[in-house]
């Protein structure tokens, strides 16, 4: 087995797809508690991140993310299990290794392994105290990610600009490549008041390797921000948007209002996150985000939370990929109301329309 190219080199070949939404997916499952969104499902149920881990990776994506989204200090502080800080970072970092390593093309390369750390919820632009609290958090998660040898870290969802110089610096001073991800709220820019693409000029200027946008925002109000981005760097450009139709009017996954709704939803009516469902996109939407991302000039492409396999097919075969869950891609020739195979019953068929 070949050892994987660095990512500056799968980049310089094509666009590389990278699978998220491993919270909201094995919330949906039934191995994660919406609201607190804590990853413990590493420690608790290891066997289904790895299996979501060979899902997205037969799915098309080229990398497996280590699940440590919200596994940090802060976050394990809410929740009262500071203590499982370190377990469930390294068990997560040998999960996503070993899915890696099963899964590699005996003839090829293996995929690529990510760290992952994300917003801290405890920056504050005007408390000095808190870059410090965040830099001593990066710093913990990303060396236990470049002990387990991964190929780079994720910094991702990040709504304040220091905070994502922070995790940058910390990512190069560990001597690995930096993906930045930012979040954009509804007001169109990052927290701390700066336009999404003068942020992403900035962290590419301070080392980044990859800088871009997920989460929050989908395809289509993701875009425009997106077009911006790839217009003021030079280098290349993540798109990770939520597969939901978000629309200019609720332009984020936070504030859409199901007015169709029949019963008293919690929360004064809020979807988010667990009646989100009459808003998803389909596979068809994903597929022309896919197309439009990379004609615009995106290179690191995925979806985040909302994403599901079948999606992530959806999307690698729209780049002209057939990985190996395209074996099971639709094929309705055989369907007996609406196919077109001639050994299908003739009377079935022409009632297909009337069904």
């Amino acid at each position: 087995m070949t050892p994987s190219r660095p990512l500056a080199e799968r980049l310089a070949d094509g666009p590389v797809l990278c699978a998220g939404g491993y919270l909201f997916e094995l919330e949906r499952r039934g191995y994660l508690q919406a609201g607190s969104f804590v990853p413990e499902t590493v420690l608790e149920h290891p066997e289904q991140v790895y299996q979501l881990h060979v899902d997205f990776l037969r799915a098309g994506s080229d990398v497996v993310e280590a699940f440590t989204y919200n596994g940090h200090r802060e976050k394990l502080r809410v929740v009262g299990k500071a203590d499982l800080l370190e377990p469930l970072n390294r068990q997560a970092l040998d999960l996503a290794r070993r899915a890696a390593d099963d899964m590699a093309d005996p003839l090829g390369e293996r995929p690529l392994v990510c760290g992952n750390i994300s917003n801290t919820n405890i920056y504050d632009p005007a408390d000095p105290a808190t870059a410090r609290q965040v830099r001593a958090m990066y710093e913990e998660m990303v060396g236990w990610a470049a002990e387990a040898g991964v190929d780079f870290v994720l910094g991702e969802t990040l709504y304040y600009l220091e905070e994502a110089r922070i995790a940058t610096a910390v990512i190069r001073e560990a001597g690995l490549p930096a993906v930045i991800t930012l979040g954009v709220f509804a007001e169109g820019g990052l927290r701390d008041g700066v336009a999404p693409d003068e942020a992403a000029r900035v962290l590419e200027n301070d080392g980044a390797a990859v800088v871009g946008l997920n989460c929050f925002r989908g395809p289509d109000t993701m875009l425009p921000h997106l077009e911006r981005v790839r217009a003021a760097v030079e280098g290349p450009v993540a798109a990770l948007p939520v597969p939901y139709r978000t629309t200019p009017n609720e332009p984020t996954f936070f504030n859409m209002h199901d007015h169709a709704c029949s019963v008293h939803l919690p929360q004064g009516g809020q979807t988010f996150p667990t009646a989100l469902d009459p808003f998803h996109a389909n596979r068809y939407e994903v597929a022309d985000f896919a197309r439009r991302a990379h004609e615009m000039g995106a290179g690191f492409i995925g979806l985040c939370c909302g994403n599901n396999p079948a999606f992530m097919r959806q999307l690698a075969m729209a780049l002209g990929r057939t990985p190996p869950a395209a074996r099971f891609a639709p094929d309705m020739s055989k369907h007996f109301l609406f196919g077109s195979d001639p050994a299908l019953a003739r009377h079935n068929l022409d009632y297909g329309d009337r069904a």
